[in-house]
C-alpha cells in the first residue's frame, strides 16, 4: 500500500538525492514507521481467524503448528522473495508503487498500442483496489486493538465500537495540521512494537519448544494437503499476515531500497514470526485462549500497557493507508485519471506532508460506516484480503512487463519466476473470494465504482481534446491571419494555459472579441506529466517562439511533482523568454461540457463526466497560479 512517504513533493528534485545525505540508520529507523505498520498488526487478529467456525481448522498440535508454518512460509515466499528481493528492484527512476510500476510497463510497451492502454487500465484497477484498503485498514486495526478492552473485563464489551469511532474521528480530524510532529515518534514507536512483538512470542516458545517443527515447511505442505478443498478457506485467513506487504515497495522513493530491507530482515520478519509462533505455542497449552490469542499473551499486569501500544501501532497503521490515498489521488490526478481536487501542502520542507479535504472527509465516512456496519476484527476480516491480494497479483503481472520487455531478460527465466509468484497470487485471491459474501464485496464494489470514474474521466478528456480540436482555430492559422497593428497592445504578459498547444486559446479569442486588445507578449502554456516521478530541472520547460509577441511554452512534471507553474515559468528566460511576477495575468478557459443529444443508455458516461468536469477542482489552486493574477473566461465545449 501506499504511505505518507509516497506523496507527490512540493519540491523539484527527486527524493533519492537526498537519501544520499541521510544516513542508513535514521531511514531505517523511519522506514519502520511507516513502511511496516500496516503488516505490523496482523497479529492482532490473523491467528484467531485462521482458527474461526469459518475455516473449520481444528485446534490442535499438528494443525497449530501447521498454520504457524504455512503464516511463516508466506512471509518467506511472498514478502521476503517477492517483495523485499524482487520487486524492490523494479523502481521507476527510485520510485515504487502501483501507479508507478504501471508507468514503467507501459513505457516498456510503448510501441505497442494496444497492450499499452490495456496495461494502464490494469494498473489503474489495482489503484482503485487501494481505496478499498484505505477504508478496512483503520478499520480493522483500531477495531482488533479496542477489542484489547473485552480482555481486560468483558463489561467494557459495549465501549468497544464507540471508543473505535472515537479514535477513528479523531485521526481523520487532524490530518488538516499535517503530521510532521506525530511522524517522528512512528519510527520509536513501531520499533518498541516489533520487539514487544518478539519478545513476548519468545516468552511463550520457550514454554511449548514443540511449534519450532513450524519452521519446517514439510508442516506447512501436509497442513494445506490434509485440508483438501478445505484449505481455500484457511488461505483466506492466513493472508491477512500479508497485507501491508505492498507498502514496501510503495514506500521506496522515500526511503531507499537498502533500509527497506534492514528493516525487515533485522527487526520485521523476526518480531512477525517469533509472534505467530508464541501464539501458536499459547494455544498449544490453553486452546481458550482463541477467543483473543493475540492479548492472552500478556500476564494481567501488562494488558493495559499492551493495549495502548496496540492502540498506538493502529493508529500508525492507518495514518500510512489515509496519507497513501492522498499520494495515490495526486498521482491519478496527474497522470489523467480523475479530475483536479484541491490539495493542501501542510510543510514547506517535509516531503509527503498533504492533505486532501474531499479524500480524507470520504475515506473517514467509509471507515466509520465499516466500523458500525461490521461491528468487530472477526466480521471485518471478511472484508479485508481480496483487494490486497488482487493487487498483489497486478502487481505480479506488470512486473513481467518490465523485467522482460523493459529490461530484456531471458524469457524462460522471467516465465518461470512470474509463473511462480501468479500461482501463489492465485491461490491467496482464490482463498480471499470465498469471502466474498462475507463482506468481501465492499472493497471490490468501491474499486469497480471508482474504476468507472477514472476510466470514464480518461475517456471524457480524450473527447474533451478532440473537440477542442475540432471546433477551435488552428495556431498557426490564427497567427498567420493576425495584424498586430490594427490592435492596441497592453504592456503585459498574458498566459493562456491549455490543454492542446496547436489550437488557439478560447480565452484568447474571448479577450480579443470582448475587450479588442492584444498583449504585447503572449505565452500559449501547457503542462505535460510524464510516465515517470520526476523530471530534473534542466528539461522542465520548453520554450519556442512564434513570432508577434507570441511564444509557446511547454512544462514538463513527473507525476510525484506538484506542479508549480509561476516557479517553472521563471526557467524560460534562460532561453529568451522573460515572465515578470507581477506584471503578468492568467486567463483561464473555464470550460462547460455538454454532452451529446441522445438516451441516457447511450450517453451515460458522457453525461457522468460532464457532471465529474463541473465539479473538478479549478486550474489555478492546482498549477498554484497567484489569485490576484488570474482571469477566467467561459466557453462551452460539446462532445
Amino acid at each position: 500500500m501506499q504511505s505518507p512517504a509516497s506523496s507527490a513533493s512540493s519540491a523539484d528534485t527527486p527524493a533519492n538525492p537526498g537519501l544520499q545525505r541521510q544516513g542508513t540508520a535514521a531511514l531505517t529507523l523511519a522506514a519502520i514507521g511507516v513502511v511496516y505498520g500496516d503488516i505490523g498488526t496482523s497479529p492482532l487478529y490473523t491467528m484467531k481467524e485462521v482458527f474461526g467456525p469459518a475455516t473449520g481448522v481444528p485446534l490442535d498440535t499438528p494443525h497449530l503448528i501447521g498454520a504457524v508454518s504455512v503464516i511463516f512460509w508466506a512471509l518467506m515466499l511472498v514478502v521476503t522473495l517477492k517483495y523485499v528481493l524482487l520487486i524492490l528492484r523494479a523502481d521507476n527512476r527510485g520510485e515504487g508503487g502501483g501507479l508507478a510500476l504501471t508507468a514503467l510497463a507501459a513505457q516498456a510497451t510503448r510501441g505497442q498500442p494496444r497492450l499499452r492502454h490495456a496495461l494502464l487500465l490494469l494498473g489503474v484497477a489495482g489503484a482503485t483496489l487501494f481505496y478499498g484498503d484505505s477504508v478496512i485498514t483503520p478499520a480493522i486495526s483500531v477495531l482488533g486493538a479496542m477489542e484489547g478492552m473485552e480482555v481486560l473485563t468483558p463489561a467494557l464489551k459495549p465501549w468497544v465500537v464507540p471508543a473505535t469511532v472515537a479514535i477513528v474521528v479523531a485521526l481523520f480530524a487532524v490530518q488538516r495540521v499535517g503530521t510532521r510532529v506525530v511522524g517522528r515518534f512512528f519510527g520509536p514507536i513501531i520499533v518498541l512494537w516489533f520487539s514487544t512483538l518478539g519478545v513476548i512470542g519468545v516468552v511463550h516458545i520457550v514454554q511449548q519448544p514443540a511449534i519450532l517443527a513450524a519452521l519446517n515447511p514439510l508442516h506447512a505442505y501436509e497442513f494445506m494437503a490434509d485440508r483438501g478443498w478445505h484449505v481455500w478457506a484457511a488461505l483466506g485467513a492466513i493472508v491477512l499476515a500479508l497485507t501491508g506487504a505492498e507498502a514496501l515497495y510503495a514506500d521506496m522513493g522515500h526511503f531507499g531500497r537498502r533500509p527497506i530491507q534492514i528493516a525487515w530482515t533485522g527487526l520485521v520478519l523476526p518480531g512477525l514470526a517469533l509472534n505467530y509462533m508464541g501464539q501458536g505455542a499459547l494455544l498449544m497449552g490453553d486452546p481458550t485462549a482463541l477467543q483473543n490469542p493475540f492479548y492472552r499473551l500478556f500476564p494481567e499486569a501488562l494488558l493495559v500497557p499492551a493495549l495502548v501500544l496496540a492502540t498506538l501501532a493502529a493508529i500508525i497503521a492507518s495514518q500510512a493507508v489515509i496519507s497513501g490515498a492522498y499520494s495515490l489521488t495526486q498521482q491519478a490526478m496527474q497522470l489523467g485519471f480523475l479530475p483536479r481536487l484541491t490539495v493542501r501542502y501542510t510543510s514547506a520542507t517535509e516531503r509527503g506532508q498533504i492533505y486532501m479535504p474531499a479524500v480524507n472527509w470520504a475515506l473517514l465516512a467509509g471507515v466509520v460506516a465499516a466500523v458500525l456496519f461490521f461491528g468487530s476484527s472477526s466480521a471485518l476480516a471478511g472484508a479485508y484480503g481480496i483487494a490486497v491480494t488482487l493487487t498483489m497479483l497486478i502487481t505480479t503481472l506488470l512486473t513481467w512487463f518490465v523485467v522482460r520487455h523493459g529490461w530484456g531478460l531471458p524469457a524462460p527465466l522471467v516465465a518461470a519466476a512470474t509463473v511462480f509468484f501468479v500461482a501463489i497470487d492465485l491461490a491467496l485471491v482464490a482463498g480471499c473470494a470465498l469471502k466474498f459474501f462475507d463482506g468481501g464485496w465492499m472493497p471490490l464494489a468501491l474499486g469497480a465504482v471508482l474504476f468507472i470514474g477514472m476510466a470514464t474521466w480518461a475517456r471524457g478528456r480524450r473527447l474533451q481534446l478532440a473537440a477542442t480540436r475540432r471546433d477551435g482555430v488552428p495556431l498557426a492559422d490564427f497567427l498567420q491571419s493576425l495584424d498586430p497593428r490594427s490592435l492596441p497592445r497592453a504592456e503585459r504578459t498574458a498566459i493562456y494555459p491549455v490543454a492542446d498547444p496547436e489550437t488557439t486559446p478560447q480565452a484568447l479569442l474571448h479577450n480579443l472579441k470582448h475587450n479588442q486588445v492584444l498583449h504585447a507578449c503572449n505565452v500559449v502554456l501547457t503542462v505535460r506529466f510524464a510516465e515517470q516521478p520526476w523530471v530534473p530541472m534542466a528539461e522542465r520547460a520548453v520554450v519556442e517562439a512564434l513570432g508577434h509577441g507570441f511564444w509557446r511554452v511547454t512544462l514538463h512534471f513527473g507525476f510525484m511533482q506538484a506542479p508549480d507553474v509561476p516557479r517553472a515559468l521563471a526557467l524560460a528566460e534562460a532561453q529568451g523568454l522573460r515572465v515578470p511576477a507581477f506584471e503578468s495575468s492568467y486567463f483561464l478557459s473555464r470550460e462547460a461540457v455538454v454532452p451529446p443529444p441522445g438516451p441516457w443508455w447511450r450517453t451515460g458516461r458522457e453525461r457522468l463526466f460532464a457532471v465529474m468536469s463541473r465539479n473538478a477542482g479549478g486550474v489555478a489552486g492546482f498549477f498554484r497560479l497567484p489569485p490576484g493574477a488570474v482571469v477566467e473566461l467561459g466557453s462551452r465545449v460539446q462532445l
